[in-house]
């Protein structure tokens, strides 16, 4: 089976002018599958269905992988969403074994919240730049060299960095935290992308010493490139995931997570919208929206080989025949060691917990996140 060599940043541990860390560039690798026809995928879908009944197993995707296989959830009463979406359907589903399609985070996440279920994943070697770009170990010693922060890393990383976190944090949620633990007079160290925590940087205030990784695929988006498709279609809304880099996301009408925005595309008057993110998310948006156009930004400058190539070369691992082999022999199982799954999943809690209280709680101006009355409960982190 061919394979693809991937690009990401891979911070060092030292450190650059403005004290975040400095970044290189490492190399890995990412399978790249072979296509089935539409006729073959309606039979191995067929095969899998029966496969999910016997197994006592549910299917959680993420909104980035394959099409078909988001319809596959859907169809057998599983979940397409984010990481944690997917993670927390799991945990409260009956079915005994959970496939993940998506990369090993979401199945490290999954298995963090389910330690007492079988975790399977269509491929276990789908990875992360993030996560690729955050080793725990180099992680963990950057935390201790400034002891007087908190720290706040993004849920794309391994269970090992999130067990080394006070809080882990959603793009959807990551900046009212942020701005609630400022608001408390904390001082952030953030992992791992950089632009997240650059975006969120900007509209909180807060302090905050940035690890330096980021996304493959919301790396790329250009900006010089997003102007000229808007000025092409000025009737369109500009939806940019904060992932992005900053020229691109000050172009944006919309900065959100995944689920925020394809909220967005059912919220804003126009038909038309360019969207900066894996392409993955045009196949929801489109089963929701159908009415409506969806246009990828572009990822590619002058000399650039392609336009729009936004597009995880990891959760492109995922295949319906990866989820057929996991149900019948077991393949990609996720095991991670009891302590260092409860150590982790302690500050998923606090973001859950966090969360909870957000929703619940009303106000009139609608400001919630300087509400530091939010950690009432949840004592120091």
């Amino acid at each position: 089976m061919p394979i693809k060599t991937v690009e990401f940043d891979q911070p060092a541990l030292g450190t650059n002018a403005n004290g975040s860390a400095q970044c290189s560039i490492g190399q890995a690798w990412a399978r790249v599958l072979p296509e089935q026809d539409q006729a073959q995928q309606r039979q191995t879908a067929q095969r899998i269905k029966a496969l999910l009944k016997e197994r006592n197993a549910v299917m959680v995707a993420h909104y980035y992988v394959d099409g078909a296989l988001q319809d596959l959830a859907r169809e057998t009463g599983g979940c397409v969403g984010d990481s944690l979406e997917m993670a927390r359907f799991g945990a409260e589903h009956p079915a005994t074994t959970l496939i993940v399609a998506g990369v090993r985070f979401m199945g490290e996440t999954a298995k963090i919240l389910s330690p007492e279920k079988t975790v399977l994943m269509p491929d276990g070697d789908a990875t992360c730049s993030l996560d690729l770009g955050c080793p725990a170990d180099e992680f963990s010693q950057f935390c201790d060299a400034h002891p007087d922060r908190t720290v706040v890393v993004y849920a794309n990383t391994s269970a090992a960095v999130k067990a080394r976190a006070d809080w882990v944090v959603t793009s959807s949620v990551g900046q009212d935290i942020v701005a609630a633990l400022h608001a408390r007079g904390e001082k952030i160290l953030w992992a791992p992308d950089r632009h997240l925590g650059s975006h969120i940087q900007k509209q909180t205030g807060a302090d905050m010493l940035l690890w330096q990784g980021s996304c493959v695929v919301h790396d790329e988006f250009k900006a010089d490139e997003l102007q000229a498709l808007a000025d092409a279609h000025p009737e369109a809304a500009i939806l940019v995931h904060p992932e992005s880099p900053a020229e691109v996301t000050a172009l944006a009408d919309v900065v959100g997570s995944t689920t925020q925005l394809i909220a967005a595309v059912g919220r804003l008057p126009t038909s038309t919208f360019i969207v900066a993110t894996d392409l993955g998310i045009l196949h929801d948006m489109r089963l929701r929206y159908p009415g409506k156009t969806f246009l990828a930004a572009p990822t590619a400058g002058t000399g650039g080989s392609c336009k729009s190539c936004a597009f995880c070369p990891w959760m492109a691992m995922n295949s319906l025949l990866g989820v057929e082999q996991a149900l019948l022999h077991r393949q990609g199982v996720i095991e991670l060691d009891a302590a260092l799954g409860l150590a982790a999943r302690k500050p998923i809690q606090r973001m859950l917990d966090f969360a909870a209280a957000q929703r619940q709680r009303v106000q009139a101006s609608g400001d919630m996140v300087q509400d530091t009355a939010l950690f009432q409960n949840f004592g120091p982190a």
